[in-house]
């Protein structure tokens, strides 16, 4: 019998024998650095000529591997393998298709640091924060997996007398999966076996960062017990692949996380009706956000700074929960100014492989690039009272940096920088912060640190996010327990890991019987 779900618990690094054990892992996989990983489309490898090198960005001269690289033809077999294994897939018993993915989540159980130390190397990830990522991935997959039997029978409808009526749900066929890279295994892992256990197939373009660990979960797959076909990897270029299965008129469902700009290109490019194409293409989008920590001037200080810091500064900045504006009531602001500098420069940044340190590197030179050109911005616009350096010599490491009294129209309070900084500004009243804090084209996760009551419950209906918390981070949904997605050009607010999610990769229909 199936257990409740109950979410994967994270690794005590304090302890001794889990830091040795988390340290063996990372000596594994370095052992395997510069490997080579071919293509799989209906269960077989293909290697191609070109290829895309994955590296470590703590240490640009540690190549992690290198992975085949897609070309359009063979993302036609793809396409074509994953159409041929819908015909028998789609017809597996919903509890098989869930019982595949609660495999999987026990092999990754037992193999949990050694995914974790892949996360290190491979995204940069301190150990905290990429044990909770492969904590994610078993989470997504134990979920779903139940969620798929609570689904499995459809919902109750009305009957009359002389008539019976159902309402059952029913796959929709091959979906295209382009996930991040900032949550290489949890998202990746999510986005692509929620088709799979409502009895979709799948054609996997992981991100072009982080394309190992994705081979390495369609092994997992694969052992398992998934049927060849049901997932296809082929890594490619958004431009010449990427666009090519959003178009194919034979592609049912889009499921993207990812910047606005791609974002948006997706949904427009999904929208048009290709020759041959019998239906609308549906789609799941997450885009990002310009995430804010509001600060009541009745609050805990010192929570308050904690939260700041930490949704800012948490994996470098680089997701898109991260609380990247903090709006305080001037009452307080100094205070907890001051506070959150004090905390900020307490935290070590460096190499992730080096378990004492809070910060690693950002993904990659672009991005390096990017944020150093938001910093140049922000000390226009601000006053940089923290941090603000880079070095790209070895890694691609950026200070946690923090800018004091910002307009709310400033660039860096309302563009997605997506590293690690964060914006400063005052409001002379609750009220105003809250219109500060909605004043952006995005509403993906916001924070509310408050003792005030009446204030928490304006908050409820007014602070307009798709996830919105009180007294805590604005960072670090937990699946079952956070339905994670967001308003506004945010995206689509599908609500991952929520009791809504699955439905929405499936069709419902409608059986009536005269008897």
């Amino acid at each position: 019998m199936i257990q409740p779900y109950k979410h994967e618990p994270f690794t005590d690094f304090s302890v001794e024998e889990n830091k040795k054990a988390f340290e063996r892992e990372l000596k594994i996989v370095e052992k395997e650095f510069g490997q080579n990983y071919d293509l799989i489309v209906n269960g077989e490898r293909i290697s191609t000529e070109e290829k895309i090198t994955s590296i470590n960005p703590a240490n640009k001269d540690e190549v992690i591997g290198t992975v085949s690289k897609a070309t359009q033809e063979i993302a036609t077999h793809a396409i074509d393998a994953a159409e041929e294994a819908f015909k028998s897939w789609k017809m597996f018993n919903p509890e098989e298709r869930a019982n595949i993915l609660h495999r999987a989540a026990a092999i990754i159980r037992r193999r949990k640091h050694y995914f974790s130390a892949l996360l290190v190397k491979e995204a940069g990830k301190p150990w905290n924060e990429a044990d909770a990522d492969t904590a994610e991935a078993i989470d997504f997959l134990e979920y779903y997996a139940r969620e798929m039997v609570r689904l499995k029978d459809g919902a109750s409808v009305l009957s009359r007398p002389g008539e019976k009526n159902q309402y059952i749900y029913t796959p929709m066929g091959v979906s295209v999966v382009i996930p991040p890279w900032n949550f290489a295994f949890a998202i990746m892992a999510g986005t692509t076996v929620a088709p799979i256990v409502t009895g979709n197939t799948v054609v996997l373009k992981p991100a072009s960062n982080t394309p190992i660990v994705a081979y390495k979960f369609v092994e997992v797959l694969e052992e398992a017990g998934l049927p060849k076909g049901v997932v296809n990897f082929i890594p490619g270029s958004g431009a010449e692949v990427g666009d090519f299965l959003v178009d194919h008129p034979k592609t049912h469902l889009i499921t993207f996380t990812g910047s606005r700009e791609v974002g948006t290109r997706i949904f427009k490019r999904a929208a048009e009706i290709q020759e041959n194409q019998k239906w609308l293409k549906r789609t799941i989008i997450e885009m990002g956000g310009k995430d804010t920590v509001v600060v009541d001037k009745e609050a805990d200080l010192d929570l308050a700074a904690e939260s700041i810091v930490a949704s800012a500064f948490g994996f470098s900045g680089q997701k898109c929960s991260a609380g990247s504006r903090a709006i305080i009531h001037e009452d307080v602001y100094d205070e907890v100014l001051e506070k959150a500098i004090k905390i900020t420069e307490t935290k070590k940044l460096g190499d992730p492989t080096d378990g004492s340190n809070y910060m690693g590197p950002v993904i990659d030179q672009a991005s390096f690039d990017k944020i150093m050109h938001y910093i140049e911005i922000g000390k226009e616009e601000g006053k940089l009272v923290s941090g603000g350096k880079g070095d790209d010599s070895k890694g691609y490491f950026i200070e946690p940096t923090i800018f004091a009294d910002l307009e709310p129209t400033a660039r860096i309070m309302q563009e997605e920088i997506f590293g690690p900084v964060v914006a400063f500004a005052k409001a002379k009243s609750f009220e105003e912060a809250i219109e500060f804090a909605n004043n952006t084209e995005y509403g993906l996760t916001g924070a509310l640190i408050s003792n005030n009551r009446e204030h928490i419950e304006y908050a409820k209906y007014n602070f307009h996010v798709g996830n919105l918390y009180f007294n805590r981070t604005c960072t670090g949904a937990i699946v079952g327990y956070h339905p994670f997605g967001g308003f506004n050009m945010s995206g689509t607010d599908s609500k991952a890991g929520g009791p809504d999610y699955l439905v929405q990769h499936m069709l419902p229909k409608t059986i009536s019987e005269m008897l």
